[in-house]
């Protein structure tokens, strides 16, 4: 494969252990990119045309850098055309690649959509001699699934896909873009990731993703109207921006649904300044535990979760050597994560498989567990 191509982009996946669903309100996140990802294999074009194939999905993508954006196809090749369209709001792409795609992980929730756009401007920036920065690579691609894609996503994916580093923890403000790596303390015990795929697919664009983050938006609504203060369009409303004495006065006042929204965002805000401080002193089981905790928010506040990732949460709960874990991505089908101790492992697929597939026996051949280690961001492989 390496013979034939001129570059190599290594684009991975990501897990967040703790600031779940709250990006789009400008909360704090953390995150891992992990050692599996989406490969792209690709050399530059002699003139705009971009053709690329796929190992994981039909057919070939044809189109051009220089010409205007086309309208979404809803198949794979719109994340191609997406991350064309957020990079030419900028420069002039003169030069489109000849590739192939391949991603290494058969499942949802780990935001291989963010990994591939990132992949994608990446190779159109080397492509057309553009130097972009990793935060700029961040903020490109996430501009590309909201304005082009139709996800309303915050910054967390691909954050952690271009700025992950293997030996810490990214930490992200939503609201300032703020960011730092918190090392590994010295003390922390070792830990893999397990990745507990459902088996059930799913696509965010069509899942209640977009309808949760318009709940927010208008829990925040409830709350400005309730304290008099001026409304600003819904689009520059954030839960962020309101502090939690004013939602502790209105709750009472707004439906019972929006109250729980706000509910899991002020909750995570607080589960995240503790999971950091619990990172930074290497208490790991403190750390796990929160992650837990986020989960049982995600499914009683937040309202996420199908009947199969609850399952996968309640069993994780109750083996040894499980430090924590949650529904990973927006949390309505794909998979869960774990923060495991490797000792444990092998007991832990065993005991998990066998429970969930006494549940669920209709996934018998999808059901799969993945080992995973924290890895660096995105970058060109030598």
């Amino acid at each position: 494969m390496d013979n034939q191509f001129q570059y190599h982009l290594f684009a991975p996946y990501r897990v967040c252990p703790l600031g779940a669903h709250v990006d789009h309100q400008h909360g704090l996140v953390t995150g891992f990119a992990i050692d599996k990802g989406v490969d792209l294999w690709f050399n530059v074009a002699d003139d705009s045309h971009v053709h690329l194939e796929s190992r994981t999905f039909e057919g070939q993508i044809d189109f051009d850098l220089d010409a205007p954006s086309q309208v979404r196809e809803g198949r794979w090749g719109d994340y191609a055309r997406g991350a064309k369209y957020a990079l030419r709001k900028r420069f002039k792409l003169k030069r489109g690649i000849t590739g192939v795609i391949q991603g290494s992980l058969p499942i949802g929730g780990l935001s291989s959509s963010a990994a591939v756009l990132i992949a994608y401007v990446m190779a159109f920036a080397k492509a057309n001699d553009i130097t972009l920065q990793p935060f700029e690579v961040v903020k490109i691609a996430s501009e590309a699934e909201r304005e082009y894609i139709g996800l309303n996503n915050g910054l967390l994916d691909q954050a952690c896909i271009a700025l992950g580093r293997k030996d810490g923890l990214l930490f992200l403000d939503c609201d300032s873009n703020d960011w730092r790596i918190i090392k590994r303390n010295s003390e922390m015990p070792d830990f893999e990731i397990g990745i507990f795929y459902s088996g059930l697919t799913r696509s965010l664009v069509n899942s209640d993703y977009n309808l949760r983050v318009y709940e927010c938006k208008t829990a925040a609504w409830n709350m400005l109207a309730y304290t008099e203060q001026p409304l600003k369009t819904f689009d520059k409303t954030f839960l962020r921006d309101i502090p939690k004495t004013t939602f502790d006065k209105t709750r009472i006042a707004m439906p019972a649904r929006f109250a729980r929204r706000a509910e899991h965002f002020y909750s995570e805000y607080r589960r995240v300044r503790q999971g950091v401080t619990a990172w930074e002193t290497g208490n790991l089981k403190l750390f796990g535990k929160l992650s837990f905790d986020s989960c049982e928010s995600s499914i009683h506040n937040y309202e996420c979760g199908s009947p199969e990732l609850i399952a996968i949460y309640e069993i994780m709960r109750s083996l040894p050597g499980i430090y924590g874990g949650r529904f990973s991505g927006a949390g309505f089908k794909g998979a869960c994560i774990a923060l495991v101790d490797p000792a444990h492992k092998e007991e832990i697929q065993r005991e998990l498989t066998a429970r969930y597939l006494a549940q669920f026996p209709e996934y018998e051949r999808t059901f799969q567990v993945f080992w995973v280690r924290p890895d660096n961001g995105a970058r060109f492989v030598d």
